[in-house]
């Protein structure tokens, strides 16, 4: 059986290239070589999940470890996209620790198991998802109506795993070879988490997609009277060792900041971090239209364009323009279809 199968029973690579007008210092982790035309280069091995597929949920592929100590229920969640390795990876990994809270309960979940079943790493990016982004169905109007897909089913059954959830870390990774960083929600609980946590770096408030809803915005997660809290963190690029050693660390920070775990355990994994973090609050989603979407260069994310005017892309003949001053290009889609967020713009802290 191939690695990975699902069987039965701040990266330290250099500024970024240069761009007119762009302050390239903003944008840690570029690759000037990235090719979205060339085949991708994978670096990490899936692991086989097999083994966690009964846990002791009740729900196939969800374990929960109880310290028998008062304290929140935490999750921790990979595999929302089938071909984001490196949350699988750092799951794996506490696992093989031994690890359990020294107070609470800590619930390690993989979400979409079909399609990560499908993983081939000569066709990697084909197994985000089989029917529908997982990431896009958390509303009360779609998991409670009639239509039906894999992601779907899926989503229902993990939701009720979810709900009981006090906090929430969903780990995942980025097409371009971005760096790090946090979504926050727009909550200020979900931004004092991240920064209790103090990595990584970049800490992103934004409100999702167009599209739909992730399971950070989902019921109480993001309401704002609430006092559950979800985080999203993309690690780094899918497949690059780097964005594992990420997920780890984000997983071990995120006990951390809740008291969950005994800090020699994660001392270890933990790398001193010369960078501070710095917050991004997003303003605007850009949506790509029917025409083809074009980027004006090579962008891979948080590059701070320091001009307003200054031109991000065209949709169709239309320009796209940064709406202000030091404007932030964030995660911009390596391919952007029509009715997808393109980039999101967003402004940054001083």
């Amino acid at each position: 059986m191939r690695p990975g199968a699902v069987r039965d029973g701040p990266n330290d690579r250099g500024p970024a290239h240069a761009l007119p007008l762009i302050d390239t210092h903003s944008s840690p982790g570029a690759d000037p070589g990235l090719d979205p035309a060339l085949p991708p280069v994978v670096e990490l091995t899936p692991p086989d999940i097999a083994p966690y597929r009964r846990g002791n949920t009740g729900v196939d592929y969800v374990t929960t470890l109880d310290s028998g100590r008062d304290g929140p229920h935490l999750l921790i969640n990979a595999l929302v996209h089938g071909n984001e390795l490196s949350g699988a990876i750092a799951i794996d990994g506490l696992f093989r620790m031994g690890l359990r809270p020294s107070r609470g309960r800590l619930t390690l979940a993989f979400a979409n198991t079909a399609a990560y079943a499908t993983f081939d790493p000569a066709h990697p990016y084909l197994s985000r998802c089989l029917d529908e982004d997982f990431n896009r169905v958390w509303s009360p109007a779609l998991l409670d109506g009639r239509r039906d897909s894999v992601e779907l089913r899926r989503a229902r059954e993990l939701r009720p795993v979810y709900e009981s959830a006090d906090a929430i870390l969903d780990l995942h990774s980025m097409s371009n070879d971005t760096a790090p960083l946090i979504l926050c929600g727009r909550t200020a609980r979900g931004r004092d988490l991240a920064v209790r946590m103090g990595h990584p770096a970049w800490i992103v408030a934004d409100e999702g997609h167009a599209s739909g809803r992730r399971l950070i915005d989902y019921g109480g997660f993001a309401a704002p009277g609430g006092v559950r809290t979800a985080l999203l963190v993309e690690c780094g690029q899918h497949w690059r060792k780097e964005t594992a050693a990420v997920a780890l660390e984000s997983c071990l920070r995120f006990l951390l900041a809740f008291d969950a775990i005994d800090p020699a355990l994660a001392a270890p994994h933990l790398r001193r971090r010369a960078d501070r973090q710095r917050f991004v609050e997003v303003t605007e989603a850009v949506t790509a239209g029917e025409a083809e979407f074009r980027f004006a260069a090579p962008f891979v994310g948080m590059e701070v364009l320091e001009r307003a005017g200054t031109p991000i892309g065209w949709d169709g003949d239309r320009p796209v323009l940064t709406p202000y001053d030091g404007c932030v290009l964030i995660m911009p889609a390596r391919r952007p279809r029509a009715g997808q967020t393109a980039v999101r713009l967003g402004r940054l802290e001083p």
